[in-house]
């Protein structure tokens, strides 16, 4: 592997802890904003929203750097992958577009907005498509590592890979009942975000340090799955 590649694979390890870090600052320190009940998406609303737009617009450039060093990666060890990196290209657009097209207010925020929200065509767009392809293609690109690791013989990894697509998929699901106020999940939907986020964002983080130390990464069954 040449070092440009591994420089690719560092965006990406890089990408998950930055996007994390900056958005649990502002959610600390934003007036009338609940870590616990509203969307990390949210932070773009208000006159302080432009670092989070920003946040969303950086780590998804970082991300579409890190798909293109999974491509590079796999295919410098003889191992043709197509959808492991195309999925987490689409998480990357999903990020960028999550920022240019800026949420509507949802569970009371900003303070004055109804609960259920306002709907405005660049809300809609943050939501469809652009967040469904953040956590549809980041658990997507889970299930598809899961098949590979095993394939290299790497148990554990696969394991973990197809584990976090579940909690991936079933996060989505909950906090997005808590966002459509749902009664026993409205007051914890940003909590529960945020747990999909650190699971999601921390597998990539992972994998992309693994990739990067690793210049063999499948010892073994080499050409068998093309994913």
């Amino acid at each position: 592997m040449n070092a440009s590649t591994k420089k690719l694979l560092l965006c990406g390890a890089i990408g998950g802890p930055l996007f994390v870090i900056a958005f649990l600052l502002q959610g600390a320190t934003r007036a009338d904003y609940d870590p616990l009940r509203h969307p990390v998406s949210s932070l773009a609303l208000g006159p302080s929203g432009w670092m989070q737009i920003l946040n969303f617009l950086l780590t998804g450039l970082l991300m579409l750097l890190l798909a293109v060093g999974l491509r590079r990666a796999l295919h410098a060890a003889g191992r043709h992958s197509t959808w492991g990196p195309l999925l987490v290209g689409t998480y990357a657009v999903g990020l960028v577009g999550a920022g240019v097209f800026v949420t509507d207010p949802v569970s009371g925020y900003p303070p004055g907005t109804p609960a259920q929200g306002v709907h405005t065509w660049h809300g809609i767009l943050h939501d469809f498509p652009f967040s469904v392809l953040v956590f549809a293609a980041l658990a997507s690109a889970c299930f598809v590592f899961a098949r590979r690791f095993a394939g290299w013989g790497q148990r554990g990894w696969a394991i973990y890979s197809a584990v976090t697509g579940a909690l991936i998929v079933i996060g989505f699901f909950l906090f997005g009942q808590a966002f459509a106020q749902v009664a026993g999940l409205v007051e914890i939907g940003g909590l529960v975000q945020r747990l999909t986020i650190a699971v999601g964002w921390g597998w990539v983080t992972l994998v992309a340090i693994r990739l990067h130390n690793t210049d063999e990464p499948a010892p073994t069954d080499v050409g068998r799955h093309g994913s």
